[in-house]
């Protein structure tokens, strides 16, 4: 089946996957116009919009009289088993800590705090009944102050209630720590992870540059005796970052 996208979109999706690759690398010059213009057999007026939507996406920047080229740091791999354990006492979020081992200032920003009815994959991942409620911290992670993940985390009431996760504040460590703090230590979780267009909270939050896809993660994180203490949905913009995981054989 051909291609029926527009011509100028085309031809931006091979150079995002040669950025992504690593074939256009970060600080590189992108090639020419005329050299753009000659391998696709296209117009100037074509490749300019091809070049300014990679620029929307925060891919590429021009500078006058250096062309245009890949921005530094854009793409980042993320490695969740790294973050995934409590915090040493007294430290921050081990994905704070281990976003500044590489260079990059992270924080993150509560957006919500509450008793809801979780989405049904949700619900069924938690046990809970079909009109059963958990408790919903949401919160948007934030590299060098830009976007990076919209979180959703839910959490069984039995475990949640009467803790510091019902207050609208952020827990010193994050919740893998206090979790173990109350008896409930993160031995193990199952990640599920999709491509899908964002959802309209999605896009706003990740300030997304059109419907380019999120990379979806439903993490559901065990405690002793197989039981579900935490489940969540986390989405990530697919243009700028993806997961790494080092499975052993």
């Amino acid at each position: 089946m051909p291609d029926t996208r527009p011509l100028h979109e085309r031809i931006a999706a091979d150079l995002r996957d040669e950025i992504m690759s690593g074939d256009l690398p970060p600080g590189g010059n992108v090639p020419s116009t005329l050299r753009l213009k000659n391998r696709f057999h296209v117009s100037n007026a074509t490749v300019q919009k091809a070049l300014q939507v990679l620029k929307a996406e925060g891919l590429v920047v021009g500078r006058p009289g250096s062309g245009v080229t890949v921005r530094e740091h854009r793409q980042r791999t993320m490695h969740p088993a790294s973050y995934l354990a409590p915090a040493a006492p007294g430290q921050p979020y081990r994905w704070i800590t281990e976003a500044e081992r590489r260079g990059v200032r992270a924080r993150s920003r509560l957006l919500d705090v509450a008793e809801v009815r979780p989405p049904a994959d949700v619900a069924a991942a938690l046990n809970l009944a079909g009109d059963g409620t958990a408790l919903l911290r949401s919160q948007i992670l934030l590299f060098d102050d830009e976007p990076v993940e919209l979180v959703k985390s839910y959490y069984p009431l039995d475990i949640a209630d009467g803790t510091p996760m019902t207050q609208h504040r952020r827990i010193r460590g994050g919740t893998p720590t206090l979790l173990a703090e109350l008896g409930y230590p993160p031995r193990h979780s199952v990640d599920q992870v999709s491509a899908r267009v964002p959802t309209q909270e999605q896009y706003t939050a990740l300030a997304m540059p059109s419907d380019l896809p999120v990379l979806r993660t439903f993490r559901v994180v065990y405690t002793d005796g197989e039981r579900p203490i935490e489940a969540s949905v986390m989405a990530k913009a697919g243009h700028l970052y993806e997961l790494q995981y080092d499975i052993p054989l």
